[in-house]
Order: C-alpha cells, then structure tokens, then sequence
C-alpha cells in the first residue's frame, strides 16, 4: 500500500524503494555526515515478516525531505506463540522544521499503518531526548529500564586517533579482522538468551538474522562460551551464550581480546530478571540506560512485562 497525504507547505509519503535515497539525504542533514551504503534499504527491508517500509517521509513545498519516523517489524517469541511486532527506530527532523509537530504526525500515521498490517505490539529504547514526546504526547509506556555494564579492559583507547585520523580506524579495522579470525564462527547471530530463563524476546531465526546484517557484527567462539559482538570504540557485547560456571573465565579472556584489540572498554546492555544481567551485576556496576517502552496495539493481549531484550535487541547493534 502506498499512502501520500498532504498537510498545509508539506506533503508525507510513506517510506518505499523509491525515495529510500530522500532518507539519506535527511540523515546527512540532521547528522552531518552519510550513512554506509545501502543501509537504510537493508534496515527497512523487513520482507522476511510480510510488512516493509514501515514509516513516512515529510517534504517541504520544494520537495525535500525534512522529516522521517520509522520502525523495523520483526517477531516476538512468547511460549508457543509467535507475535507480529516492530521495533521505533529512526527519528528525524531538519533543523529548520523542528517543534513543529512532524515527529508526533507522521508517528501516528505509523502506528496507523502498523495496525492495519496486523502488528500487535511497537517497543522501543529511546534517548532522553525523544522519551518524553514518546511518552507524554504518544502514549507510550515505560515498562522498564535497562542497566548497562561498562567493563574496563585497561588498554590505551584508539578512539580520538579514529577521529582525527580516518586512516587509522581503516588500519585498526584490518587488525581488527585479522585478530578476530581464529575466533570466528561462520553464523551471523545466536539465540536469545532470555528464551533459557523463560521470557518472551525477539524470535532471532535465520531469517531474522539473515536480514540483521546493515550493521557489522560478528560472532565469536571465546572458551566455552559463544558471543555476538561489535567492534567499534568500544567492545559491544550483544549477547552471550555461557554457563554460570564458565562466566568468569570467559570474562577475564574477552578482556584479554580487548586489550589485544586496543579497546579501552566492553559494553552489554541487559534487562533485568535475567540471568545474563545477574552474572555480570555479581561482578560489574549496573549503571541504568535506555527505557524500554511499549505501546500495545492489540488491546491488552500481549503481556509487555514478560519481554526481556539484550544489547542484540537495538536497531543500532
């Protein structure tokens, strides 16, 4: 379904395979800077649900893009049933337009849009910035907060040469490879952990993780333990699958990794109540991140307090 509706010195059309390249040209606006190739048309192409394209663009009278709300469909796993959701993800608005009510309309129009496509649930983990009009004007609710864990590795950071030296990070990201290469596994993600413990999650079948492949991740064999992680500035740990018994051993290698790797820092993000949370707040301080919030479109029927996500879960990792 194509979807064009116009609203006084702007017009909104929904995100397609056609202006996909307006997205990009909204992106470098607001962030200064262009997105990899083909990101937005790998991240938005959630065919493998039988929804795609799941948001609306804003244009200006001279028909440039200046405003964008988006969110990625996916499914969640709850016992034996498999429930049709989408993540909130990209958030844009032009400098020159902002305060002006796009965000809240053309969310609407995707909530709308989602409901029709049979989507029951929308979660999300927005900045503080964007939390409050989620919140007070699209009345979502806060079901709870994730904590993350900053692990010190003790290695000089390469972050500030990365910046002011795109050569290096070229460089590092090469070391980075060859480092990592005796430890990779040819998968590109794992379980969710939170199934183990008996929570409701994202369904990361091949499929999914098929599709989950706009930002580099790799996964990792390290001891007894198999990781997904991402190498940036740091060390993301998206999620883990180890034995309580094997926990320490397998922390005290991946510093040694990243160290190796010039890391100065791992970071893994968890909802409470799990087990993974559990291991790493024995050991490491649980500083609190992003909210999570929902906004159930089905009346009640999916019980948003049993979903439990790891840093894997983000539209970023």
């Amino acid at each position: 379904m194509s979807t064009n509706s116009t609203n006084g010195d702007y017009r909104i059309d929904r995100l397609s395979s056609v202006n996909l390249t307006d997205l990009e040209k909204l992106y470098t606006a607001v962030y200064k800077k262009l997105p990899a190739a083909e990101f937005f048309s790998r991240k938005y192409d959630t065919a493998f649900t039988g929804v795609i394209y799941t948001g609306f663009i804003a244009y200006d009278a001279a028909q440039l893009p200046i405003a964008f709300y988006g969110v990625i469909p996916c499914f969640i796993r709850f016992e034996d049933q498999i429930i049709l959701a989408a993540q909130s993800a990209d958030t844009m608005t032009h400098p020159q337009y902002r305060n002006k009510g796009l965000f809240v309309e053309l969310a609407l129009l995707t909530f709308h849009l989602c409901h029709s496509e049979g989507i029951k649930i929308l979660f999300g983990f927005p900045n503080q910035n964007s939390l409050p009009g989620f919140v007070n004007k699209l009345n979502w609710q806060i079901i709870e907060r994730m904590d993350c864990f900053i692990i010190p590795t003790g290695s000089f950071t390469m972050g500030r040469l990365f910046k002011k030296l795109p050569i290096i990070k070229k460089i590092h990201a090469a070391y980075c490879e060859k480092s990592l290469k005796k430890y990779l596994l040819p998968q590109q993600g794992i379980e969710n952990s939170v199934f183990a413990d008996g929570f409701a999650g994202v369904l990361r079948d091949y499929q999914y993780l098929k599709y989950k492949t706009y930002n580099i991740t790799q996964v990792i064999k390290l001891d007894l333990a198999t990781l997904w992680i991402k190498v940036g500035n740091e060390l993301l740990i998206g999620d883990v699958s180890v034995s309580s018994d094997d926990f320490d051993k397998l922390m005290t290698s991946l510093k040694k990794l990243s160290r190796k790797l010039g890391l100065k820092e791992m970071h893994f993000h968890s909802s409470p109540g799990t087990t993974l949370h559990t291991l790493f707040a024995e050991h490491f301080n649980a500083i609190p991140s992003f909210p999570i919030i929902f906004l159930d479109l089905a009346c009640g029927g999916t019980p948003s307090h049993k979903i439990k996500f790891t840093t894997a879960d983000i539209d970023t990792f």
